[in-house]
Formats: structure tokens, C-alpha cells, sequence
């Protein structure tokens, strides 16, 4: 019997520092091109996506660079997410696109917005999002950083994310014969981030790999028409 709390794998996330960059990329890797996504005006983004086999997909963002200007003039506007204003992230962009972070749906009847309420020291604020006639909510730490337990993340802890409208974006994507086989990940501090997993629900989404090299980092395989592709 499946645990009712138990979290569901939403989508992957490519970061790049261009989107034309990152479709090449998933395109030489998994030999299919992503397709239009859209912009999060409120986070100076924007996306390409990719169907996966299940009710998952796969985004691939970036800056959104006809937003720099906007952004640049609102003393307002707040760090974007997945770590894209950090030096360090945009250091590593330099190096090409990869696999940055995945993304865990909260399933109902859960509420995201309740549950973040009852343990904010676990879980990020909630930012609610729109993109045309989608609408959806996701934790988004204030400084734009990557979810984190004990101070260890580095894309390996989830964001969380609840859909408010009923069909998921996955069904509006073109069948690609793409499927995820396995995600996996490795941390030199996995003790601490294995328990932030257990206590979300997401435990079960991934796989762990030994550390020795001391960098953290997302692995997913993903079966293609031609066979398995390693995204990383």
C-alpha cells in the first residue's frame, strides 16, 4: 500500500546560461529537443520542458535575459531560485549545463502551504506561481538558494511543489519515449541530507552513490529510444 504521505518525483532541473545552451544540451544527450516552456516573471526566468514517461518531466532554465533590465531597476525584486544569482552556480554554468536539482509534488490532501506553516524551520516558504493557466505553489528560501537541512543541500534536498490546477503540465507535453530509470545522488554530508529525505517522504525517489570525491552531485538515467542516457 502506497504511503499517503509519501512525496511523488515532480520534474528534473537543468540549469544553463542560456536556454538555447541547455536544449542543446538535453538534445545531444537524450537526442530529443525540448519544447517551449514559458516565463516566471517573478523570478526573471524562463524554461524549456521535456515529457518523461509517468506523469514526470523535465525543465531546463535560465535567466531570463529580456528580464535583467526590469530586474535590475525593482529594489524589490528578490534573489532567483535554484541558486541562478549565486557566483558560485554561475561559476559552474561557465562549465556547461547539468543536472542542478529535481523537484518532489506534494500530493493532496496534504496542504503545502499548512504543512510549511507547522515546521518552517524544515521547509521553505511557499511562493505561489503562475504561467499562463497553470498555478502551482513551491518553497523558495528567501536568498534563492537551494533547499537545505543542517546547512547541507547543494540541489540534493528537494524543492517542494503542489499544483493548484487539476491537470498536471506533463499531459500537455509531446510523447518523447523518454522515461526516468533511476535518479541518484551522492554529498559528502549524505548523513544529514538522507534524514531530511526520510522526514519529507522523498527517501524513496533516489538513490545513493559513495561520496569519495567530496562534491555533491545529481545523476538520473533515463531510457531513450536508443538506449540509456546518463544526464548529470
Amino acid at each position: 500500500m502506497k504511503n499517503a504521505s509519501a512525496l511523488e518525483l515532480d520534474h528534473l532541473v537543468v540549469a544553463a546560461r542560456s536556454l538555447e545552451e541547455g536544449a542543446g544540451f538535453i538534445a545531444d544527450t537524450l537526442g530529443v529537443e525540448p519544447t517551449a516552456g514559458g516565463v516566471h516573471a517573478a523570478m526573471g526566468t524562463h524554461n524549456r520542458l521535456l515529457g518523461l514517461w509517468g506523469g514526470a518531466y523535465l525543465e531546463v532554465i535560465a535567466i531570463d535575459p529580456s528580464a535583467e533590465c526590469e530586474r535590475a531597476g525593482d529594489t524589490d525584486a528578490r534573489p532567483r531560485w535554484f541558486a541562478l544569482d549565486d557566483a558560485a552556480m554561475r561559476a559552474r554554468l561557465e562549465r556547461g549545463p547539468y543536472l542542478a536539482h529535481w523537484v518532489a509534488r506534494v500530493p493532496r490532501p496534504k496542504d503545502l502551504g499548512r504543512w510549511q506553516a507547522q515546521y518552517p524551520a524544515r521547509i521553505a516558504s511557499v511562493m505561489p506561481m503562475a504561467r499562463g493557466d497553470l498555478t502551482w505553489r513551491l518553497t523558495v528560501p528567501p536568498d534563492g538558494a537551494f533547499p537545505s537541512w543542517q546547512g547541507a543541500g547543494d540541489g540534493i534536498v528537494p524543492t517542494l511543489i503542489q499544483w493548484d490546477t487539476v491537470a498536471h503540465p506533463s499531459a500537455r507535453l509531446p510523447q518523447t519515449g523518454l522515461a526516468l530509470k533511476s535518479l541518484k545522488a551522492r554529498h559528502p554530508r549524505a548523513d544529514e541530507v538522507r534524514a531530511q529525505l526520510e522526514w519529507l517522504g522523498a527517501a524513496h525517489l533516489i538513490e545513493w552513490e559513495s561520496a569519495g570525491d567530496g562534491i555533491a552531485a545529481l545523476t538520473a538515467e533515463i531510457e531513450t529510444p536508443a538506449g540509456v542516457r546518463t544526464l548529470a
